[in-house]
């Protein structure tokens, strides 16, 4: 294996070349969700093995019942180093509304900005740009000398719309694909000069509740007051959610939550003004959940309880006089720690139930449970990974928490037994799913700079 600063410096020469690559990967329009492009997530598909067979992996398309998947193979000349998933996905959102770009999105160009040169196209951030950093990286060690540890490379065309074929193909490869770890790099930086690993996932229960009540509806002038009102009965479930001071009221609910690492909340301590600004952002001022955490600690590391819709009674214009029969809603949980999805499940039913006057009875219906991700604090993956990214950008990298969840790193661990390293270099302003969808110069040369980093010290 090549000397680090052999390996980065031949990155610096190639980047040229590699920003060619990244273009020819966009100009395909691997839309996944548009069966009129399935021919080119197929095709996307192939370049993708092309591009891994010439960086000396044994790489092959592999048919699913929706669009292929990419498996590769490289090893490392020495015996005794890691063996690592590398996971992205090559498709891409719809690029509509077209007018309200630029240029037309399959033909990726540079622009300038403030901020220093961009590239612009759909996918450059979401995922193609962030799946090309770590190709790149590898290419470099294979021209340098060799890669530092045993790679699989595993690279999906559905992330975009749910990864269906995704649970069938884990279980029918499971032995091929197992590794020491998985690299996952759908994630992003803390600002356009500071790294971040996530380090944690929320997971998520969606349940959706149906008060019934009467056998139709009725007429308010009627029956009001002496009919029960679903819409007043979901209300008053509703607000008994929360207590006064924020927190979710359901029995047992935090069982399983643990307070941050000191170290890990001193950092987040620190980074409080763009946690304000968060909300600024939308218009918004004062923080809205438990009271006495900051901004960054409910939406990384501490669960929640929210209702996404509500359905009841009339919602046409002008109004009309009437006590609905039903009324529903829908609610999403947001998981840490060792919470138990499952349980949590159990006890909203329990509690809504135990609220329910006489005449009404409740319909439960699940929209799918997930337990939340933490990668150990104390790994010597994560330390090796902070300490690469330190010396390649400077500033020393933010570990950070993640609102949403990533449902193939849960997959990962479940169904492999695998811990993520999830390492990105999006920016909160990249514009994915949008018009316009950019990804940094910079993101990308130091995003490679920053694989190699990773991946030598990995190896150490």
């Amino acid at each position: 294996m090549a000397a680090l600063d052999t390996v980065l410096a031949k990155i610096d020469a190639n980047l040229d070349s590699a920003l060619g690559r990244l273009f020819q990967l966009v100009e395909i329009p691997s839309i996944s969700t548009d069966p009129a492009y399935a021919g080119a997530c197929a095709r996307a598909a192939e370049w993708l093995a092309d591009e891994l067979k010439g960086i000396g992996c044994e790489a092959s398309v592999r048919p699913t019942a929706g669009h292929p998947m990419i498996v590769g193979h490289v090893k490392a000349e020495r015996p005794d180093v890691p063996h690592v998933l590398f996971y992205g996905h090559y498709d891409v959102q719809p690029p509509d509304p077209l007018d309200l770009w630029d240029k037309p999105p399959f033909e990726p160009h540079i622009a300038e900005a403030p901020t220093g040169k961009r590239i612009v196209g759909r996918g450059v951030a979401d995922d193609k740009g962030q799946l090309m950093t770590f190709v790149e990286a590898c290419r470099a060690f294979k021209e340098t000398g060799g890669v530092p540890c045993n790679i699989t490379f595993f690279l999906e065309g559905e992330e975009e719309t749910g990864s269906p074929s995704l649970p069938a193909f884990l279980s029918g490869n499971a032995t091929e694909l197992k590794a020491d770890m998985a690299l996952v790099c759908d994630t992003g930086m803390w600002d356009q000069q500071t790294p971040a690993i996530t380090i944690m996932l929320r997971g998520l229960v969606l349940e959706e509740v149906v008060i019934h009540a009467a056998s139709r509806d009725l007429h308010s002038g009627i029956f009001g007051g002496a009919a029960v009102n679903p819409i007043h009965v979901l209300a008053r479930i509703i607000a008994d959610l929360h207590d006064d001071k924020g927190r979710v009221a359901l029995p047992g609910f935090y069982n399983g939550v643990s307070e941050l690492p000191e170290e890990i909340a001193d950092q987040w301590r620190e980074l409080h003004a763009r946690g304000s600004a968060f909300l600024n952002d939308v218009g918004l001022s004062v923080p809205a959940g438990e009271q006495g955490r900051d901004v960054l600690e409910m939406v990384w590391s501490r669960p929640t309880c929210d209702v996404n819709g509500i359905l009841g009674g009339y919602t046409g214009k002008g109004s009309k006089t009437v006590l609905p029969a039903q009324a529903s809603a829908k609610f999403s949980f947001r998981l840490v720690g060792k919470q138990d999805p499952d349980e949590i499940a159990e006890n909203f039913k329990d509690f809504v139930k135990a609220r329910l006057p006489a005449d009404c009875r409740a319909e439960f219906i699940s929209h799918g449970a997930s337990g939340a991700l933490q990668l150990p604090f104390s790994s010597e993956a994560l330390s090796r990974a902070r300490r690469a990214l330190l010396a390649e950008w400077g500033n020393e990298p933010v570990l950070a928490g993640c609102g949403g969840s990533i449902p193939v790193v849960g997959a990962f661990k479940h169904d492999l037994g695998m811990d993520s390293l999830m390492i990105g270099f999006g920016l909160e302003d990249d514009r994915m799913h949008s018009p316009n969808e950019k990804y940094e110069l910079s993101s990308f040369h130091k995003g490679i700079r920053s694989w190699a980093r990773v991946l030598n010290a990995l190896a150490l």
